[in-house]
């Protein structure tokens, strides 16, 4: 791949600025201003949001703000925040369009998958690294086909993912027979375990992986390229950059997080159980809702950790209040709808 500088790649991931006569008009003017409010709007309302939500539940279940309890709902986001992450990185350098750019449907059929796999395996007195092994091979084997479906035979991210879900939760439900498979091991034993400052291990996982991948995305050229790829990809063409490789690593990458999710998924449930695909909205909210945590409603990996804990938080606060946690259902449509809808607008603005 010839060599790109960082000046090109720069210029391949930040927002094009037109200087167009046609346009220095009063009213384009006050439009473009109207523009970056709104942008500024939203970036602020979604923390400002988070922050009133917490807030609501500390006021109502004192004992929700606890280290202890905040160690639980980081432990709860373990799961939810993994498969997010992997599908950040595919929206990262597929694009955030999801029909024709960067979409993993099929995360939640892995995490089932994987985690099928782990308690099949432990149950047949496999050892823990043999299971891990096993489930992270089914998570690449899944970022591989999805990797080969998108990139090579140019099938919608949508229909090839979707289909690979589909797939992975039909083989979930052969190898499982439809019943819930107990684990018991010391490294479930491990993960399940009280970390510093009343944090479980599991949680911590979280947090480690979460800046691991912002360092690689944010501090690497491999993780500038990947912007580039999924922001401009013309440009990032133009710059040198294999595109087709890069999209194509995001999905394994998404798969191995997949696997990964379907390990912890494991320890957190003592077990594996069905019904894996209910994870696929809240998955999709995770990634898109951490767009509202970043500076310029893009995707990245601790505005995903944010909107993992904020789901988290929302269902451990229902619990408390007693109230049905099916109302986060709800509330993670209209969010999804809701950033969408101001990302969509947004990339409008900058593309007159």
């Amino acid at each position: 791949m010839p060599h790109e500088t960082l000046e090109a790649i720069a210029a391949a991931t930040s927002p094009s600025i037109h200087c167009d006569p046609d346009k220095t008009s009063t009213r384009a003017g006050w439009r473009d201003l109207a523009g970056g409010a709104g942008a500024r709007l939203v970036r602020a309302g979604g923390l400002l949001f988070f922050l009133a939500v917490m807030a609501f539940f500390a006021i109502n279940t004192p004992s929700f703000v606890s280290p202890a309890n905040i160690g639980l709902i980081l432990s709860q986001s373990a799961v939810l925040g993994i498969l997010g992450f992997g599908l950040t990185l595919v929206l990262i350098a597929g694009g955030s369009d999801v029909i024709a750019g960067g979409i993993d449907l099929s995360l939640a059929g892995t995490l089932g998958l994987s985690a099928a796999i782990f308690a099949v395996l432990n149950q047949a007195d496999f050892s823990d690294m043999a299971c891990v092994a096993a489930s992270l091979g089914v998570g690449l084997l899944v970022g591989l086909v999805n990797a080969l479906a998108v990139v090579w035979l140019r099938i919608l991210p949508l229909l090839a993912t979707l289909a690979a879900m589909n797939v992975c939760a039909g083989l979930e439900l052969v190898v499982t027979e439809n019943t819930t498979i107990p684990a018991a091991s010391p490294l479930i034993d491990g993960l399940g375990l009280p970390g510093p400052v009343d944090i479980p291990v599991l949680g911590w996982l979280l947090l480690a992986l979460c800046a691991v991948l912002a360092a690689l995305l944010h501090l690497t050229p491999v993780g500038l390229r990947a912007y580039a790829v999924g922001g401009h990809r013309e440009a990032a063409k133009a710059a040198g950059i294999a595109v087709g490789r890069y999209v194509a690593l995001s999905y394994v990458a998404s798969g191995l997080l997949g696997g990964l999710a379907g390990v912890v998924s494991v320890a957190f449930l003592n077990g594996a159980t069905g019904g894996s695909g209910d994870m696929l909205l809240p998955v999709v909210a995770t990634a898109f809702l951490g767009f509202m945590f970043s500076r310029r409603l893009v995707p990245t990996i601790p505005g995903t950790l944010l909107a993992a804990v904020f789901l988290g938080a929302l269902t451990n606060g229902f619990q408390l209040l007693h109230v049905s946690t099916y109302w986060v259902n709800g509330i993670e449509g209209v969010l999804i709808l809701a950033v969408v809808a101001a990302t969509a607008n947004l990339a409008g603005r900058r593309a007159s």
